[in-house]
């Protein structure tokens, strides 16, 4: 069976994840390509050499332009801070090798149109970081829409809240830097943007507040000294839908309590679908019509009929978790590699994502609506 050489930059929360999943896809995806675990690169060569060594792969760098050149890998994953995306996707690209990169793809947008035309040009599969639609009942989701169970749908509902920034003592880091981009509206906003447009289409105009609410934090924990937060802690968006419905998007960092609320409640006039990460084997479906005595949500349930559910086990209710859909992730990309395909989301739909981004930047700045270009 055909192998393909994988490499990783960065062995944070992301690049950790990327480890699992590669090392877990083949068990999972018996007839896609196999991925040889060949090499990763961090800061330093201590900390490539260590996560090497816990995650089985076979050699490790700390300059991550070792694997550019390097004949052996033909995947090179991207989990590193904002601000390198760029740079390390065009070398990757440049030499052949086929992407994966997490979001956003880079801190501007005529950049990461860049990055786009370049992965085109060279004619190599790229995949963006939004696994959370790897999940078999959000593809069940938007089965039911296409195929007209909902009737013509009416509203959107979408939010991406979790509170690991909502402590203003909480010091300042890379995740804030201006120089990355913008705040939460691209680190949790791109999600559930990529959410709602993977179930209904593209959205055509976005009417937006977004806001800093912690005006500074400390450049240590503890220190005395304070830097200014220019980014963004919070994003209240109406959009419009390509397809004639409205709704609403919601991002929020500080969202006291908060863990992983990655959710939307989607309604039609023949029903409707909610769902939430934090019960990410739920699908809740309201069918309208029924009788008013007994009506109510219907909860659907994982289980293996919900395919690729069955791939990681055959008993229904026994639950999949965050790094089983990175698996499904990394399974369908390498899938798509060699068989000539596209898996997707690839980089241009992380562009088109992050155009609603900044549309909804401009449109909160101008205190408009702003037409997504």
């Amino acid at each position: 069976m055909k192998e393909l050489g994988i490499g990783i930059i960065g062995t944070g929360f992301m690049g950790k994840a990327h480890a699992f999943a590669y090392r877990a896809a083949l068990a999972a995806f018996p007839d896609i390509p196999v991925p040889r675990l060949e090499m990763i690169a961090d800061v330093d060569a201590a900390s490539a050499a260590k996560a090497a060594h816990q995650y089985g792969f076979a050699r490790s760098s700390g300059n991550w332009k070792d694997m550019i050149a390097d004949p052996k890998i033909d995947v090179i994953s991207i989990t590193t801070p904002n601000t390198l995306h760029k740079d390390m996707a065009l070398a990757a690209i440049a030499a052949g090798k086929h992407v994966h990169c997490e979001k956003p793809l880079s801190p501007s947008l005529g950049e990461s149109l860049e990055m786009v035309e370049a992965a085109e040009k060279r004619g190599v599969n790229t995949q963006v970081g939004f696994n959370y639609i790897k999940n078999p009942l959000l593809k069940l989701a938007r089965e039911m829409v296409e195929a007209g169970e909902l009737g013509e749908i009416t509203g959107f509902r979408g939010i991406h809240a979790e509170d690991y920034m909502h402590d203003p003592e909480g010091p300042w880091t890379w995740r804030i830097d201006p120089s990355g981009g913008p705040g939460v509206i691209a680190d949790l906003g791109s999600h559930i943007i990529g959410m709602a447009r993977f179930l209904l289409g593209e959205i055509a105009e976005v009417s937006a507040d977004v806001r800093t609410v912690v005006k500074s934090r400390p450049v240590a924990r503890g220190a005395a000294e304070r830097k200014d937060v220019l980014v963004d802690d919070v994003a209240r968006i109406l959009v419009n839908f390509g397809r004639g419905c409205g709704g609403t998007i919601e991002a929020n960092w500080i969202a006291t309590g908060r863990k992983m609320q990655l959710g939307f409640e989607l309604t039609g006039a023949k029903g409707s679908l909610v769902f939430t990460q934090e019960r990410l084997n739920e699908l809740l479906f309201y069918k309208a019509g029924q009788d008013p005595r007994t009506s109510g949500y219907t909860k659907i349930e994982a289980g293996p009929q919900h395919y690729p559910y069955g791939q990681f086990c055959v008993a229904g209710g026994h639950e999949l978790g965050f790094n089983d859909l990175k698996t499904i992730e990394m399974g369908e990309f390498l899938s798509a590699i060699g068989k000539g395909q596209t898996s997707g989301p690839g980089f241009r739909e992380a562009y088109e994502i992050q155009k609603v981004v900044e549309a909804a930047i401009d449109s909160s700045k101008a205190r408009n609506w702003v037409k997504v270009a």
